[in-house]
């Protein structure tokens, strides 16, 4: 393997060695000389034709003898000493046996400050020099030379494919081998994204990719070493080398001419950062209580700095975007304003939520945990996001309601009220009674059923108020306080109960809101185990009426 490795070495670097035809070039003043009209054979610069002649300009000149130069080298019996220098009045010619390669006048003798024949023998000199260059690459010998050498690359190449994939069928194997060893699958807390066999197969999937760039590579290299071979291919060659050599060319240089803007992104990157980090360190000490703006509370500093960093990042963007590659460039340019049309017209609700919910978050209407009601949803506060308030009710249903909404509406926070007020949270319910119950023997009942409820303070002392006197009842409105707003339900239930309770022992039926009944006939509507043992229901009045009216009859 290394031997075969040293010998495909030396094969490139003898085909890297391609013979460099030197040009003498005539002393010509470039600052004075026009530009001249190249004569090329096999890609080589032979010299420049640099004046017309009669009604053929430098270029048609050029042309034409390009074309007598060529045919002269694909003569099937060349013969280099037959290339002459003629000497004429008007003109010195360079001749091919009877064929006149081209003409040499003053004005091309002047150009480039030579005797006239001196420069005729030189260019002649070239082109039989490259002529007979060209028919030695031509020959059956260098033809057999060449396709050996492309035989043994060709030999070379297959061992190293093979040898390639032997080496990554080798890694196959370790790869499998690995299973619950070092690919124990990848875990995200309890969550398993891969198993073991399915890392495998990841990692093995990564490996033939790579099998596959490598075996192109290989091939990419391959062909522009055989057309270098062969002289009428070598143009092949060099395009193809020019295909991943001026990308990469052009990479580098974009990367090496790109380092300035990037030191610029790289500073406003990391000074931002630092400010970021600043700023998070002071919302933290106003959280935490540790420092104390006046006006500004501390369940504002989270918000807050959430805002303000997306404004800095914000900015930073702007301020980075000309340094950016291809900021500049149309097609950047309406993709941008495309995504920032789509975005303006499919989250205009979105947008109008986030609104609501940063004015939300410094009116401080509620925070977690608070028990509030908006509209007809009451509840405790579960989650507070930009966009939505998550509401748990006493059922235990978790509401999701948008801040525009919220913000739409007016809310209660039972919560606040009970913190903040030295008093707490009154709690409140109505109960009607009839007029031939005494007004303060029903307050008492209603004050002695408040203070037998849980979560009831006994000071301030719960207190009635009488609402209105209707037709057929007084209303009367039992005022409690409490700082447990979180248990109003079941503190509203207890006082209900405790006022059944408390009416009966005082012997007060609730007839409300409309209960008919007659006195003389009928049992009351206090439960028997408040009633006296020996209670009986009064009979009516009928057979008296009857009697009274026989006798006066």
């Amino acid at each position: 393997m290394k031997n075969m490795l040293k010998l495909m070495l030396c094969l490139l670097a003898f085909l890297s060695m391609r013979p460099v035809n030197a040009q003498v070039t005539a002393p010509v003043d470039s600052a004075s000389a026009p530009k001249g009209a190249p004569i090329v054979l096999n890609r080589d610069t032979l010299f420049y034709i640099y004046h017309p002649v009669g009604s053929f300009s430098k270029e048609e000149r050029a042309a034409a003898i390009n074309k007598r130069v060529l045919q002269l080298s694909e003569e099937r019996f060349l013969q280099p000493d037959s290339v002459k220098v003629v000497e004429n009045v008007l003109s010195t010619d360079i001749a091919y046996m009877d064929r006149v390669l081209m003409s040499i006048t003053e004005a091309d003798a002047a150009a480039v400050s030579r005797p006239r024949k001196e420069l005729a023998e030189l260019y002649a000199g070239k082109i039989k020099q490259s002529t007979i260059e060209k028919a030695r690459q031509y020959s059956l010998r260098s033809i057999l030379i060449e396709i050996g050498l492309a035989v043994l690359v060709l030999i070379i190449f297959f061992f190293l494919v093979k040898y390639v994939n032997k080496l990554f069928h080798l890694i196959f194997r370790k790869i499998e081998e690995q299973e619950n060893k070092r690919l124990k699958g990848l875990k995200l807390k309890d969550y398993e994204m891969l198993t073991p066999a399915r890392e495998v197969a990841v990692v093995l999937t990564v490996a033939k990719f790579l099998r596959l760039i490598v075996m192109f590579v290989m091939i990419y290299i391959l062909l522009p070493i055989l057309f270098s071979i062969f002289p009428w291919t070598e143009g092949y060659a060099d395009t193809l080398l020019l295909y991943i050599l001026n990308p990469l060319r052009n990479i580098g240089m974009g990367l090496i001419n790109y380092i300035p803007n990037l030191l610029t992104i790289l500073v406003i990157v990391v000074v931002t950062h630092y400010v970021v980090k600043f700023l998070r360190f002071l919302a933290g000490e106003v959280e935490s209580g540790k420092l104390e703006v006046p006006g500004f509370y501390k369940d504002w500093s989270k918000p807050t700095y959430n805002i303000v960093r997306f404004l800095l990042y914000a900015f930073m963007f702007v301020v980075i975007w000309p340094y950016l590659p291809g900021s500049d460039s149309a097609v950047f340019q309406g993709v941008s304003v495309f995504l920032g049309i789509l975005f303006s017209l499919g989250s205009s609700s979105a947008i109008a939520n986030m609104v609501a919910g940063l004015v939300l978050t410094y009116m401080r209407s509620f925070k977690l945990g608070d028990r509030i009601k908006i509209g007809e949803i009451s509840g405790d506060v579960i989650e507070k996001t930009l966009l939505v308030t998550r509401v748990r009710t006493t059922k235990n249903e978790d509401i999701t309601i948008p801040n525009a909404m919220i913000l739409n509406n007016h809310t209660t926070n039972f919560t606040t009220c009970s913190e903040q007020s030295e008093k707490g949270l009154v709690l409140h319910t109505t109960v009607t009674i009839g007029y031939d119950v005494p007004w303060p023997k029903v307050h008492q009942a209603l004050i002695d059923a408040a203070l037998a409820t849980p979560n009831i303070e006994k000071t301030p002392q719960p207190f009635v108020l009488q609402t209105s006197l209707d037709d057929f009842y007084v209303s009367y409105q039992l005022n409690a306080y409490t700082f447990a707003a979180s248990k109003m339900a079941a503190t509203y239930s207890g006082i209900h109960q405790n006022i059944q309770d408390k009416f009966n022992e005082a012997g007060i039926e609730i007839l409300s809101p409309h209960y008919r009944a007659q006195r003389d006939g009928n049992m009351v509507t206090i439960p028997a185990h408040y009633l006296p043992n020996d209670y009986q229901a009064p009979s009516f009045k009928i057979e008296q009426v009857k009697a009274e009216v026989a006798m006066h009859s």
